[in-house]
């Protein structure tokens, strides 16, 4: 089997960005667990790339880079004392999440290895963001517009609860 320098690369990309994430699991400092996540978003986004899921890949970056990683780095930040190590993430439940792991992959590596993995040479792929598009306004449009409204109820409600714990107006917490 040879491989080109497409899938050494791509190969090179997927070790980089399973080491951030096993950084990101392993580390006891939350402030480096949260940076590490930052190269684990981007590889996750270049392999969606480079695996001509254009869309998925810019959703990626937008979504998680733009976003969730950008709040969690605000949480961080904003945190007092957060940089202590006793405080930021013991490693009390590391020995159940191993063993949880290990299980895991005794299920899943048969499975991968008598997989029929299909083997050919793919078309040149183009852009897939029209077809998602047609598909989400077209056939998909009354899934999406539901979606949308119970994201908009969620976001009411998250607000509400919000609220309702700080006790109305005066901004005291009510327990």
């Amino acid at each position: 089997m040879k491989l080109s320098l497409a899938d050494l690369l791509f190969y090179a990309v997927a070790v980089a960005t399973l080491t951030t994430a096993a950084y990101a699991v392993f580390t006891r400092n939350i402030v480096r667990a949260v940076f590490s996540l930052l190269g684990t978003f981007f590889g996750m986004a270049i392999l969606y790339g480079m695996l001509s899921a254009d869309f998925v890949a810019v959703v990626q970056v937008l979504v998680y880079v733009g976003g969730i990683l950008v709040l969690l780095l605000f949480a961080v930040m904003l945190t007092a004392n957060i940089e202590s190590a006793r405080l930021s993430s013991p490693a009390a439940g590391w020995s159940w999440g191993l063993l949880a792991a290990v299980a895991t992959g005794i299920i899943l590596l048969p499975l991968a290895l008598e997989a029929p993995w299909l083997q050919r040479e793919l078309d040149v792929a183009g852009p897939g963001t029209a077809t998602i598009g047609r598909s989400l306004l077209g056939n998909m449009l009354l899934p999406f517009e539901a979606v949308s409204v119970v994201l908009l109820g969620v976001v009411i409600g998250a607000v509400v609860v919000a609220r309702l714990r700080r006790g109305g107006q005066d901004g005291e917490v009510q327990r």
